[in-house]
């Protein structure tokens, strides 16, 4: 059976393809420019990938054209050529849901920041206790050679986006997976593209939330006003809480548990060790080489997940002292004695902010600079601009990138900086800068290199420049 993906080269349709090829089909597909990492992976599956649309690359038609969201709308010239020689398609989320997650204990995590690092978690985790799980994933986990696989065990880790399926399905995506565990790590507002305010995106989580058995577990934070009312608006399903505590301080109680309660107590300064607590017992603690905060809360709901699925506490916590990240996740592209550069997907104020404070916390009074790419969008539309003038206040410097696609004045977000902060509008002048504070600094410099896009192809330029070095 021949499959053709409508962009194959986006984080879903590239793994979707991957996992199709895995199931026996013939896989194909186009897209515009590829980049690292679908890139590589893609080739490295073998799939035949095409640059730009041509229909003779659907002649003889292929069973089934799978239409992946970003970039597919009505007027395309390959959609208007599906409808108009009557292939039949679907699109990615529902083919996930119907030909690979139907059968399986589908184990989905949601929410607006940290899907992808809690999703490899709770796959590394299950891997690591023998149970060959399936996964897709929004990114390529370092413990794992790809973003996707079958996997031969019951469970599927799913990465579960709230963004809308296709042109002709404008539901969120997760909606088609059917989840038996599901995750909600946080949820605030985003996507101002195709949602009006937090209401609208509260009211596909609850649909979520709806459809999640009884014998299944929904996973939540205990201190989020906002998932906290999404599930008051009718839960059938038990809710398990976690909760990041300060040192010493006593397990709390949440109205939304009805189930286990998770908290990580003991936590250093850098978030890089913690001690898990289950219904108040002390179990063990974790050391690994993760920082800040928000991922000893990703790791509590990953340990949730797990243990729903079979896997004892003491299994996970120790799997967890072996995971080793996710990429463009604080990656450390350069490491010059007096200079490192991290890649890292941060693009949203909240994120932004937790990634610094958990640098800060490691290197103390060391040199920290924020270059930001407000490239999705949300940041593009410039509707959070607001809670964007203080994310990177814990930095000694902030440079924010205006690319073509920057709809409103980022001067503004400088102007009102609690940190010295200036504008950069080419990339080879910011590579310059960036390059600069080797030898212009007299302390150890972090430079922490923040989008969720190519950033101009910044990350391969920095490799390059500072490779060269002396």
């Amino acid at each position: 059976m021949r499959l053709y993906f409508l962009g194959i080269g986006g984080t879903l349709m590239g793994s979707l393809a991957q996992l199709a090829q895995e199931k026996g089909f013939e896989v194909s597909g186009f897209d515009g420019p590829l980049y690292p990492p679908m890139s590589e992976a893609l080739a490295a599956a073998g799939i035949t990938v095409f640059e730009g649309f041509d229909p003779d690359q659907l002649r003889p038609p292929p069973d089934l054209c799978i239409v992946g969201n970003a970039g597919m709308p009505r007027g395309h010239e390959a959609v208007e050529y599906v409808l108009e020689h009557d292939l039949p398609y679907t699109s990615g989320a529902e083919w996930l849901g119907d030909a690979v997650l139907r059968g399986r204990w589908t184990i989905a995590v949601a929410g607006t920041h940290g899907k992808t690092t809690t999703a490899s978690m709770i796959a590394h985790i299950l891997a690591h206790a023998g149970l060959d799980p399936g996964f897709l994933i929004g990114g390529v986990p370092d413990n794992f050679p790809t973003s996707a696989r079958l996997g031969a065990g019951r469970c599927f880790v799913v990465e579960a986006d709230e963004y809308d399926t296709s042109y002709f399905d404008r539901r969120s995506k997760f909606l088609h997976y059917r989840p038996k565990t599901l995750v909600v790590n946080n949820l605030e507002f985003d996507h101002a593209d195709i949602f009006d305010d937090l209401e609208q995106i509260q009211y596909q989580f609850h649909h979520l939330v709806r459809a999640v058995p009884r014998s299944g577990l929904i996973i939540a934070p205990s201190r989020d006003a906002n998932v906290e009312a999404t599930l008051k608006r009718g839960c059938w399903t038990p809710v398990s809480t976690f909760a990041v505590a300060e040192n010493d301080e006593p397990p709390m109680d949440s109205k939304t548990a009805t189930a286990d309660q998770w908290h990580a107590v003991d936590i250093g300064p850098d978030g890089s060790r913690f001690t898990v607590s289950f219904n108040g017992t002390h179990l063990g603690s974790v050391d690994w080489e993760l920082m800040g905060r928000h991922n000893v809360a990703n790791a509590l709901a990953a340990l949730a997940a797990a243990h729903h699925a079979g896997v004892s506490a003491a299994h996970g916590i120790a799997a967890l002292g072996t995971f080793r990240g996710v990429r463009r996740r604080m990656e450390l592209i350069v490491d010059r004695p007096g200079l490192k550069i991290y890649d890292d997907f941060a693009h949203h104020p909240t994120a932004i902010r937790s990634t610094l404070e958990g640098l800060r916390a490691r290197v103390g009074n060391q040199l920290v600079v924020a270059v930001v790419d407000p490239r999705t969008h949300t940041m593009s539309l410039g509707t959070l601009r607001g809670d964007l003038t203080n994310c990177c206040a814990v930095a000694d410097e902030a440079i924010w990138f205006r690319g073509d696609h920057i709809q409103w004045d980022v001067a503004d977000v400088v102007q009102n900086s609690p940190v010295p902060a200036s504008v950069e509008t080419d990339i080879d002048t910011l590579v310059d800068r960036i390059a600069a504070f080797e030898t212009d600094s007299a302390r150890p410099t972090h430079v922490v290199a923040m989008s969720n896009g190519a950033f101009g192809g910044i990350y391969d330029r920095l490799r390059q420049r500072l490779s060269n070095a002396p």
